[in-house]
């Protein structure tokens, strides 16, 4: 058989985790850095719709293999209400009726600037995304990928270690109204 094919090769072991330890945490060694950053993204919070954020940010997540964020991202959709079909689905997005036409050009722009060297965001993916988004929606999208990708590169570079995320006191249901804060 060959190795592409081999589903058990890239499988955990009980030693996996071990073998790659934490290398650094950024909130202890640079924590005025990290608190920076950490406030930009809450102010990106405030500008995208709470169930989209978290799909955008699980996506994105996804494709850049971050353990640490999927577990967050996807604990924090759940305790908003998000459905487990919907979570499931996400990485074939395209072949699911379960999105809406706004969330489908979310995660379209969400892959086209995650993989940006490879895609260069082409004007069909930005296109779709300002016939559903108004300019200052759009503003808050971008900068929620852009943030979430930062935040992947932090915890897959230092190798934080996922497991045993609780959502925080922030969730809201997604079928919820929205709340001034």
């Amino acid at each position: 058989m060959n190795d592409h094919h081999n589903v058990n090769q890239d499988r955990p072991t009980k030693d996996s985790a071990d073998a790659h330890p934490e290398r650094m945490s950024l909130a202890r060694t640079a924590p005025e850095l990290f608190r920076t950053y950490a406030a930009l993204d809450q102010m990106v919070q405030q500008a995208v719709e709470p169930a989209l954020h978290e799909l955008v940010k699980i996506r994105a997540s996804q494709l850049n293999g971050c353990a640490f964020c999927l577990d967050m991202h996807t604990t924090q959709a759940r305790a908003q209400g998000e459905s487990e079909q919907r979570l499931h689905l996400l990485s074939a997005w395209r072949h699911a009726s379960a999105y809406t036409e706004r969330e489908r050009a979310a995660l379209a722009l969400t892959e086209a600037i995650t993989l940006i060297a490879e895609t260069h965001v082409p004007d069909e993916v930005w296109n779709a995304a300002t016939n559903v988004f108004s300019p200052e929606e759009l503003a808050g999208l971008l900068m929620a990928i852009v943030t979430i990708n930062g935040w992947n590169r932090i915890a897959v570079s230092s190798r934080t270690p996922a497991g045993g995320h609780q959502p925080d006191n922030r969730a809201r249901r997604v079928d919820a109204a929205p709340t001034d804060q």
